[in-house]
């Protein structure tokens, strides 16, 4: 099976970090942990249906995804992590914690998140929720957790055991393998049968998808509201309300995601749409109610974002001086 790498091992020691942040930039921002001023460091990527399998060799590092980072790119894939030989700190879901060497963590890219370890080489699945939506709740329970329980050891070894075996697999072995990851997923990360009063975390979890999974197919329509979202996701007007009553109500919901799809299509140096088209495609009634809806949600205007982007101050494809990936960025390899 082909790899791509991105690799800043033959730039010189002073441009390898800036080479770095740069490839991650629109997703994390990156800061050395070491005195060295040289930053040598690699990225191998496999690419499967709606899975990214990572091999990185970095040192010393601090990561960290911002609000700002998620608005500009809102890519929301789970990310599950096994550090080889150093300790991980991370900062999640106002949660700290510490997962050792060899012990799997998962992180929601859609959620703020900062960590930090010693130089090692770690593996990391990401996956896409639209392609492993069915066992969004397994991996919502067990975000922000060190999965140091026997199962979460038997998902280190499998997720090592990749690393060993992704070069050698064949077209038909790569087609089965998302299956077998989630198949994997679900061994190491179903609950035990427990009392409905417990299970209410997952309950909501699963239900939270589907309403994410109904705005997302239905952004550009008009007729996205409450009935729509009732009817797609298989639940009461009253079980709806309950749910989104702490994301400000359901037509706040939807308006937010709007905004940071708007947002996002500014940033994209690509799109040459009008401000006033892109806010018809998302369904606000003209540009004048769009802008002013936006510089509400992010203290800036619509034209201020586009212009920031032409700079390179929002993220865009970057050319890899490198050479060495066919992907422009991380974001690109993980959107692929």
């Amino acid at each position: 099976m082909q790899s791509e790498e991105f690799s800043t091992c033959s730039l010189p020691g002073p441009e390898q970090l800036e080479a770095w942040r740069a490839w991650y930039g629109s997703v994390f921002e990156t800061s050395s942990l070491q005195l060295e001023t040289g930053f040598s460091a690699s990225n191998l990527s496999w690419k499967l249906d709606g899975v990214v399998f990572s091999r990185v060799s970095a040192p010393a590092l601090s990561v960290v995804r911002t609000k700002g980072l998620i608005r500009r790119d809102p890519v929301d894939h789970w990310a599950i992590t096994v550090a080889k030989r150093s300790e991980t700190t991370l900062e999640h879901r106002g949660i700290s914690l510490k997962a050792p060497a060899g012990t799997p963590f998962v992180v929601s890219l859609g959620e703020e998140m900062s960590s930090a370890r010693a130089q090692d080489e770690r593996v990391q699945l990401y996956l896409a929720r639209d392609s492993f939506g069915s066992v969004a709740a397994m991996l919502e329970a067990a975000t922000a957790t060190a999965l140091t329980t026997p199962s979460g050891r038997l998902l280190a070894d499998f997720m090592l055991l990749l690393d060993r075996n992704l070069p050698n697999l064949d077209a038909e072995d790569v087609k089965r393998l998302p299956a077998a990851i989630q198949g994997m997923i679900v061994a190491c990360l179903a609950p035990p049968a427990t009392p409905t009063a417990d299970a209410g975390p997952l309950i909501r979890a699963t239900l939270m998808e589907r309403v994410r999974r109904a705005v997302s197919r239905n952004l550009q329509s008009p007729s996205l509201r409450t009935e729509t979202l009732c009817r797609e996701s298989a639940m009461s007007r009253s079980q709806l309300y309950r749910l989104l009553e702490g994301e400000g109500g359901v037509a706040n919901y939807i308006q937010r995601r709007r905004l940071s799809e708007s947002f996002s299509l500014l940033c994209d140096h690509a799109n040459d749409l009008p401000i006033g088209r892109v806010a018809e495609l998302l369904c606000f009634a003209d540009a004048s109610t769009f802008s002013r809806a936006f510089r509400r949600e992010f203290g800036m205007s619509p034209s201020d974002v586009r212009a920031a982007a032409a700079h390179g101050l929002a993220p865009f494809p970057l050319r890899n001086r490198v050479g060495e990936s066919d992907s422009a960025s991380f974001s690109n390899s993980l959107r692929a």
